[in-house]
């Protein structure tokens, strides 16, 4: 079994409760971390593992339209998309928001499926 990283996904979308924070798109970071049955170490064949390309698209069109308020639903939001493909037995998701609060670097979640 492989485990699969994706770091750093960028996603700009509607994130946040406050009202001024439902009037613009902030920038989520994305960090997926996916155990991966497939069989790509022998074939060096895409078909057989993840299209994390694919994967990513999905995942930033799935947060762009879900406009959630909370980093948690967010993260279940990207976590669900990843456990969608029938060849990820597990996925852990970080989601982080930069400038969330004066004073603190970033907020993130982790969510795991």
């Amino acid at each position: 079994m492989i485990e699969l990283c994706l770091n750093g996904i960028e996603v700009d979308c509607i994130i946040g409760d406050r009202p001024d924070e439902r009037l613009r798109t902030q920038r989520l970071l994305v960090d997926v971390v996916l155990k991966v049955d497939g069989r790509a170490e022998d074939t060096d064949e895409l078909c057989d593992t993840v299209d994390y390309a694919e994967l990513s698209d999905r995942i930033r069109s799935a947060l762009v339209a879900a406009k959630c308020r909370m980093l948690e639903r967010a993260a279940k939001i990207a976590c669900e998309v990843c456990r969608a493909d029938p060849k990820v037995v597990s996925a852990v998701v970080k989601v982080e928001k930069s400038g969330a609060v004066l004073g603190l670097r970033s907020a993130s979640v982790r969510y795991a499926l």
